[in-house]
């Protein structure tokens, strides 16, 4: 899977990353910029220059993780750089753009036609608008009512992911497969489209192949999701059968950031277009520029000029200085991972130790790098006290620049070598207070609240239970340490999972506190527990 895919099937200790986890690690980074109830915000004026972010007060960093959206993607090719500038210049008719754009992508690429869209999403969006109304102006005005239309779309159950959100804000409904068996009977005279998921997966028995095999005998549509994927040439997707397959342009493409494109059969991308921008339509509000556009065509131009090969070793010889600095540190030891999938096709540098023998973990490497200068994030971390003390941290060279090699080098082998001072929660000499029962919660969030059910079973400091939201429910596992509690819970909901990290005080039977939400920030909750009357629990 672009990386996310890659480091989910790997779990590192408590910290595994997931694809463009930031919905965990990189809703921590959302949480860690958000304003603080109260604190004041100034900005001064903006310089435009090579301090233009530090002139508003928001500090760059080093990218030694990959290309992920929260983080601002990749850093566009020079040549996308002139393509968007030049574009800039002039006005163009959009339509007659795109035309010229598409013979362009299809000449590069061997593609039958391709289009420009607002990133992936985007494309997947426009597609599935193309697959439900065609390019009928009439059906096209009635989204998103789905009277009359055919509705549904297959997904394997692996390929449910966070962005098929863009598939269901049609407001379609998903036929999730996990059977393989069953895949034939997903698809009827309702299904509008399929939708496969690019990584390891793809190869599998609920993979492009197998859902084109299926969706042929009902003549409908199958896109496949390669955001992140290296650009193949010809493309392995189209080649496997699928109809379209949609890229990512601000990932290894090193486009424009807003940028997207999407390959394969002509007819079906042309209706895609028309239900997008400029044209008046469901697509509107995800609109692409001429000179996103012209940027996207220049990254695609430069893909098969690129000397790839030498761009891995580059990669290899930043990892190899890297590898050979924090060795020097007694107790370290190093290992390259090599990927196993065209999306963020790089190898990563695993650095291990064991924390009781340093004295910080991995999890705290990675904090204090991120939170100090020169700023620096890292593809994952694994290790955090007191009971996980195997540490390790990942680098991940493939949108690393000139120069971060050292400035990584250097401030991991300090780091190791010299480890600052953490603080810790203390341990209370005070029994743990007791919070088994049924207790009513408020979340309130910075807009909005919310009523949610928690259920303690409790054995010393050790506290498991259940966590009921106003959709999602689950267990819940934390521990309490003196009248301290916390607690946290993951839901999966669609193609995504959802966070609930509580942390708080306990007097008696109130309890109160905050939530960490991942990467949608934070929010504050009460509680009350329910009394014990003639055997049952009745609110107090």
């Amino acid at each position: 899977m672009r990386l996310w895919q890659r480091l989910s099937r790997k779990r590192m200790g408590s910290s595994a990353i997931s694809r463009r986890d930031l919905l965990r690690n990189g809703g921590a980074i959302a949480a860690l910029l958000a304003t603080r109830e109260g604190e004041k915000v100034s900005a001064s004026p903006l310089a435009i220059g090579g301090n233009i972010y530090e002139s508003i007060g928001v500090r760059p960093i080093v990218n030694c993780k990959g290309t992920f959206t929260i983080i601002s993607g990749s850093l566009s090719l020079p040549e996308v750089k002139r393509a968007m500038a030049e574009a800039g210049q002039h006005y163009i008719h959009m339509d007659e753009l795109m035309l010229g754009v598409g013979h362009r992508l299809a000449e590069i690429t061997g593609a039958p036609w391709g289009i420009v869209t607002a990133g992936c999403a985007a494309a997947m969006t426009h597609v599935t608008t193309a697959c439900l109304v065609g390019s009928d102006p009439e059906r096209m005005q009635q989204l998103p009512s789905l009277h009359g239309l055919k509705s549904e779309v297959v997904i394997p159950k692996f390929s449910r992911n966070v962005y098929d959100h863009a598939i269901r804000m049609l407001g379609v409904k998903i036929i999730e497969v996990s059977d393989p068996a069953k895949l034939a009977d997903a698809f009827s005279e309702r299904t509008a489209m399929a939708y496969v998921l690019a990584g390891p997966g793809d190869e599998g028995p609920l993979g492009t192949k197998a859902v084109v095999e299926a969706a042929r005998k009902w003549n409908v549509p199958v896109m496949v999701d390669a955001a992140a994927e290296d650009l193949t040439i010809p493309n392995i997707h189209l080649g496997r059968g699928a109809t379209v397959v949609s890229y990512s342009g601000g990932k290894c493409l090193r486009g424009p950031q807003c940028a997207g494109m999407a390959l394969g059969d002509k007819n079906l991308l042309q209706a895609a277009w028309a239900n997008s921008a400029p044209h008046h339509a469901f697509g509107r509000s995800l609109k692409v520029g001429k000179e996103e556009i012209m940027g996207m065509l220049a990254a695609v131009e430069m893909w098969p000029k690129r000397d790839h090969k030498a761009e891995w070793n580059t990669w290899q010889s930043w990892l190899d200085s890297i590898s050979n600095r924090v060795k020097q540190v007694p107790g370290v030891t190093t290992r390259i991972e090599m990927p196993d999938s065209l999306s963020n096709h790089a190898p990563t540098l695993v650095i291990e130790w064991d924390a009781n023998k340093l004295g910080i973990t991995g999890q705290e490497v990675s904090q204090h790098l991120y939170d100090t200068e020169p700023r620096i994030i890292f593809g994952g971390a694994s290790g955090s006290r007191p009971h996980s003390m195997a540490s390790a941290i990942e680098v991940m060279p493939y949108m690393m620049q000139p120069g971060d090699d050292k400035i990584a080098t250097e401030r991991l082998y300090a780091t190791l070598a010299h480890p600052p001072k953490i603080e810790t929660e203390a341990v209370s000499t005070d029994a743990p207070q007791n919070v088994a029962g049924r207790w009513d919660a408020v979340v309130e969030y910075p807009r909005g609240q919310a009523m949610h059910t928690l259920t303690f079973e409790q054995k010393g400091a050790e506290i498991t239970g259940t966590h009921q939201g106003e959709i999602v429910a689950g267990d819940l596992r934390g521990g309490v340490n003196g009248r301290a509690v916390h607690f946290s819970a993951n839901h999966r909901i669609q193609g995504t999972s959802l966070h609930f990290g509580f942390k708080g005080n306990v007097e008696g039977d109130q309890m109160a506190g905050t939530v960490d939400l991942g990467e949608y920030g934070g929010a504050k909750f009460t509680a009350r527990r329910h009394a014990y009357k003639n055997g049952e629990q009745h609110e107090k």
